[in-house]
């Protein structure tokens, strides 16, 4: 079958559809992470937690299919990345996807029992359930900057060269996990004081104020640090674009501050990162303005900045290797084949607006606030 793009293009345009499914799935369940993690700060008694938790009761499930997304397109478009990422991060995954079981089970068995002590255990599983991903996720970019520990043998399979879950928590990575927690506590804040009313909106309104400022601060420390004490990864001497996959043919050179070497090679990149902190700012003002739509489409832009601001600094690279630098894996180097990138393509191209299309009609049926009214008055019709 003939394929009309070159190896070249599709390799980049299937880089950049990750990358939009990653930051889809952070926009788009982030805020329901985040309004777990907020249900024990914003919510006093029952009826209120019940307003909390079917705010995001009909739409949580549906966004949960960017994680699902995110999956099949890299086992489909970067089999070996797949391969690895499961391999090394099995335990974390593990625990996220335990983490994940607990908000379907929460949210169907909290309200089975009328007894305080019940809804209170599914109120604290609900709570980690957002949680542990959210800290999760961002003590995965941590390690992908630090460098993954794995190596392969020349029949390119994987050898893990490092020790168990408490390998992963270094104070890099423990920090970037802060800084995922506190982007997601924002986004979830945001969408509270859009969907609520009263009381729960004035604590969600104060809650995203202070998780703007705590993203501000460790988004900065952790860039200083970038740029001064991590070691970043850059590729020595040219490496082509246009051959079948090879992870092992070619030679990578750490760096100090190289993680920031796309930023001074392409000035256009640094509108990454000014995303992050114009949407950080941008809610704190606009939350101010009691603007709450405004409010949260900035704190969306902020996840936009702040993912999209590690996925450039991380360009070309998918996996970077700390135990053997020169077997990591690049965009050039780790995809499936030219024929096979294409035919996804088209049906991405096909499959992609009609999920779109969906996920905005959903939200338009959907919009308005969630009262304690409301809950009050059909409340055995809800979670």
């Amino acid at each position: 079958m003939p394929v009309p793009l070159d190896y070249e293009t599709l390799r980049l345009a299937w880089w950049l559809l990750l990358g939009l499914v990653l930051i889809g799935f952070a926009v788009m369940d982030g805020f329901d992470l985040g309004v777990a993690i907020l249900l024990p700060v914003v919510a006093r008694g029952d009826v209120e937690r019940r307003v909390v938790i079917n705010s995001i009761g009909p739409v949580w499930d549906g966004n949960q299919v960017w994680l699902i997304l995110g999956g099949g397109a890299a086992f489909a478009a970067w089999p070996p990345l797949y391969a690895i990422a499961f391999s090394v991060f099995y335990i974390p995954l593990l625990l996220v996807l335990a983490a994940l079981i607990l908000r379907p089970v929460g949210f169907d068995f909290r309200n089975k029992v009328a007894d305080r002590r019940w809804r209170a255990t599914w109120d604290g599983l609900l709570f980690l359930g957002g949680l542990v991903p959210s800290l999760v996720f961002g003590v995965a970019f941590g390690n992908l900057l630090l460098g993954v520990p794995f190596a392969l043998t020349d029949e390119l399979r994987v050898v893990y060269t490092g020790g168990v879950l408490l390998d992963f928590l270094t104070p890099f990575a423990v920090l970037t996990g802060l800084v995922s927690l506190a982007m997601i506590t924002l986004h979830g804040a945001t969408y509270l004081a859009l969907r609520t009313e009263g009381a729960i909106e004035r604590r969600a309104a104060s809650a995203a104020l202070a998780s703007a400022g705590a993203l501000v601060l460790l988004l900065t420390l952790a860039g200083w640090l970038v740029a001064t004490r991590i070691e970043g990864q850059a590729v020595v001497g040219a490496l082509a674009h246009d051959l079948p996959s090879n992870p092992l043919l070619k030679q990578v050179a750490r760096r100090p501050g190289g993680w920031l070497a796309n930023y001074g090679a392409h000035p256009w990149t640094m509108a990454a990162p000014a995303l992050a902190y114009a949407g950080a700012f941008g809610a704190v003002i606009l939350t101010f303005l009691r603007r709450r739509g405004l409010a949260f489409l900035a704190s969306a832009g902020a996840v936009f900045g702040v993912v999209s601001t590690a996925g450039l600094a991380l360009f070309p690279f998918l996996m970077p290797s700390r135990s053997n630098p020169s077997q990591g894996l690049t965009v050039w180097d780790a995809s499936s084949s030219r024929l096979t990138l294409f035919i996804m393509l088209l049906a991405t191209v096909v499959v992609l607006p009609i999920v779109a299309s969906y996920t905005v009609f959903v939200y338009r049926v959907l919009r308005g606030k969630i009262t304690v009214r409301h809950v009050e008055e059909h409340g055995e019709h809800l979670y």
